[in-house]
């Protein structure tokens, strides 16, 4: 599937933005404005970017807690998602789920999970429901490479490998498990591996590669669509901060931090770009500071919106 520059270029702004918002987030969390935790994704920008930009509108998605990228590249508006975390009305779940659970249906946008791997069977569900509709839309279902080791990962596989559903399942491998280096809960190098007993393609992606995602997607989307079941792909990546905002991270092997970020995505894609001609530094600099104004601005916004009162509260926990 070919792109055009301008569509490039999106991806470029679209990465930016995200990591604007991250670290945006941290900033009002250090300032007392978001309670409970966060988890954040700098470094996996090229992930929901390059898989999202995939999709079509009226496919679906879930994604995991640490989702904010997603649900942006998605086109959850960003005040939204900033009034979320801080728990205003005016956020995508009326200010009620938090970080973890951002969620826009009518975007496709199934739920954000909490529970690890908790999202593959709600994709997997979705996409049998088209397929049984006779719609040729798919399912897009993100996860972390501890939820690899779960029932649900292989029961979710199996299923949608048996009756050849269109369910895309990427693995985002951090090389973390929250706190445990993955090779200390494995036996395999490569996730991907695992597709081999469902008898379904198991990829290996460069996550820091937006368009090496982009491509990756787009074949196991089309497999999807045409009736031919489900994909895995693994995208190696990795996340700058620790697991959530009371984690400093101190079990990483010296160096290892600083290895990946030479391999920054948003700082690939731009050297890319910047050598077709696409997109010049100045150009990449400018961006930059127009996704810093627009995330002041829409934090500013969210922060002004009203708080839910016990009434709206109660009508989501208990039925009439």
């Amino acid at each position: 599937m070919t792109t055009t520059a301008p569509e490039r270029i999106d991806r470029y702004r679209r990465m930016v933005e995200i990591r604007m918002f991250e670290e945006k987030v941290q900033e009002l969390f250090m300032s007392g404005l978001v309670q409970g935790t966060t988890h954040l994704c700098q470094g996996q920008e090229a992930v929901p970017v390059g898989s999202i930009s995939a999709m079509r509108e009226d496919d679906y998605l879930t994604i995991t807690y640490r989702g904010h990228g997603h649900a942006l590249m998605r086109g959850v508006p960003m005040e939204a998602c900033f009034a979320e975390l801080m728990g205003r009305s005016a956020g995508c779940c009326r200010g009620v789920g938090g970080s973890m659970h951002f969620t826009d249906v009518g975007r496709g946008l199934l739920g954000a999970f909490a529970i690890v791997g908790a999202g593959l069977p709600v994709a997997l569900g979705a996409a049998y429901s088209a397929k049984l509709q006779g719609y040729d839309r798919v399912a897009l279902t993100f996860f972390g490479d501890g939820a690899a080791n779960i029932g649900t990962f292989h029961e979710s596989l199996n299923i949608a490998a048996t009756w050849k559903v269109g369910v895309v399942f990427i693995v985002e491998n951090n090389l973390y498990g929250e706190y445990t280096p993955l090779r200390e809960t494995t036996p395999v190098d490569d996730l991907a591996d695992r597709a081999k007993a469902y008898a379904i393609p198991g990829v290996v992606v460069d996550g820091q590669d937006v368009d090496a995602v982009y491509a990756a997607v787009s074949e196991a989307i089309s497999r999807g669509r045409a009736g031919e079941g489900p994909s895995l792909l693994e995208m190696k990546t990795y996340r700058y901060r620790g697991h959530s905002r009371t984690d400093p991270a101190k079990y990483r092997p010296e160096g290892e931090l600083a290895r990946w970020q030479e391999r920054d995505p948003i700082a690939l894609f731009g050297e890319k770009l910047a050598a077709e001609g696409a997109l010049s530094p100045d150009r990449q600099a400018a961006i930059r500071d127009e996704a810093q104004r627009l995330v002041d601005e829409k934090a500013e916004q969210a922060q002004q919106a009203a708080f839910p009162t016990m009434e709206e509260i109660r009508s989501y926990v208990y039925a009439d």
